[in-house]
């Protein structure tokens, strides 16, 4: 299968709805040039009154949430609130696999000046969710995707705070349909349509699985009723503010964000995703199925911005996207899959049962073919 890439970034016809236009350009191209035409101003104006409406005037409780991972990110977010005057609770949904540096950009978040609610859900229930997750829809980390979307949204009603602000909207930042790339709002239908579920739905695991509805209480978003009750409305902070990943870990490294200091496995920076050490094996499932990986979603934003060029861009996917993940932030993949009683011979396996053969270069005898360090080749990297 020969994949078809957008004539202005790196991104492939493979990725889950990305479309093109008739020229070629792919759908996260296309919403990053309208962003021209977006009057900014008063986006920002628009964003200012709706946080007026939610503001606590009574000073006795918090004005919105803001979810934190400690990334560079939530930090940029959290500090976009202090600036605006805004008295946040933000709410950190534990990482499966936290790693050291991302504890202590959380840490970094909470000597912002902001009150912050860390919620850790049953490691016994993750961990078995972790490995169902990688078994049965290829995503170890199944239940922090979920958890990050349905956990700040349980204590906004269980608090009683309306407003809670989410970063940017990963359909218009990296392609979706065009509905959903200029959507404002977070809400129950854009998580069961793009937040991590991957086809597996919670009431799922209840039936197959025998998960109590309790202890799957974390990652079930809340009653229609309590939502109303509360008002709750989830606002997506890129739509309101020009969004930029680097800009904004440019911002969180001047105010105490720390990163790797070295480019991360599977990626071309060192302040993306190093909160979770799991996060090398969902990137790499990423490229069995689709054939990219974060080195060209990451390549893909810079040459929307001037910062590469596509052949620049082109030359970093070849050597750097979809390598197998032998360590992540400098942890072996045996230590990583520990956790979950899978062997690395077994992890292989549960890789050859998700790769998209017809990505791939294979041997004469139909077997993928590996380069020694098991790395696989795709059967076109360009157009």
């Amino acid at each position: 299968m020969k994949l078809k890439y957008c004539v202005k970034c790196v991104l492939p016809d493979s990725k889950p709805d990305l479309h093109f236009n008739e020229e070629g350009v792919c759908a996260a191209c296309q919403a990053y040039a309208a962003r021209t035409e977006v009057d900014w101003e008063a986006r920002k104006n628009e964003f200012l009154e709706i946080v007026d409406k939610y503001k606590d005037r009574t000073n006795k409780s918090w004005d919105c949430i803001v979810p934190v991972s400690g990334g560079k990110d939530s930090t940029f977010q959290v500090l976009k609130m202090l600036e605006l005057g805004l008295r946040p609770l933000c709410v950190t949904a534990t990482t499966c696999d936290l790693s050291e540096v991302g504890l202590k950009n959380i840490e970094n978040i909470k000597n912002l000046g902001v009150d912050h609610i860390t919620f850790s859900p049953n490691p016994v229930i993750r961990k078995k969710l972790n490995r169902i997750g990688l078994e049965e829809v290829g995503d170890i980390s199944w239940p922090e995707h979920v958890g990050i979307f349905t956990i700040p949204v349980r204590v906004a009603v269980q608090y009683n705070i309306p407003l809670i602000v989410w970063g940017e909207n990963s359909q218009n930042e990296y392609g979706g349909p065009d509905a959903a790339t200029t959507s404002k709002v977070l809400d129950r239908r854009w998580l069961e349509e793009f937040g991590g579920l991957l086809g597996m739905r919670v009431s799922d695991l209840m039936e197959t699985r025998g998960i109590s509805s309790g202890d799957l209480a974390p990652y079930t978003y809340p009653e229609a009723e309590d939502l109303e009750r509360v008002g709750v409305t989830g606002l997506f902070l890129g739509q309101f503010f020009p969004w930029d990943g680097m800009t904004n870990a440019l911002v969180a490294q001047a105010n105490g964000f720390q990163t790797t200091g070295s480019v991360v496995e599977g990626s071309m920076v060192d302040y993306e995703n190093i909160d979770n050490y799991q996060v090398g094996i969902h990137d790499y499932f990423k490229f069995l199925k689709f054939g990219f990986g974060r080195a060209t979603d990451i390549a893909s934003l810079h040459v929307r911005r001037g910062r590469l060029t596509r052949d620049q861009a082109m030359d970093i996917v070849r050597r750097l996207d979809g390598r197998f993940p032998w360590t992540y932030l400098g942890k072996p993949l045996e230590e990583i899959l520990a956790p979950i009683r899978i062997s690395v011979d077994e992890f292989m396996a549960i890789c050859d049962r998700f790769t998209n053969e017809s990505l791939f270069i294979q041997n004469k005898d139909g077997s993928l073919a590996r380069d020694p360090e098991g790395n696989l080749t795709k059967v076109s990297y360009d157009n």
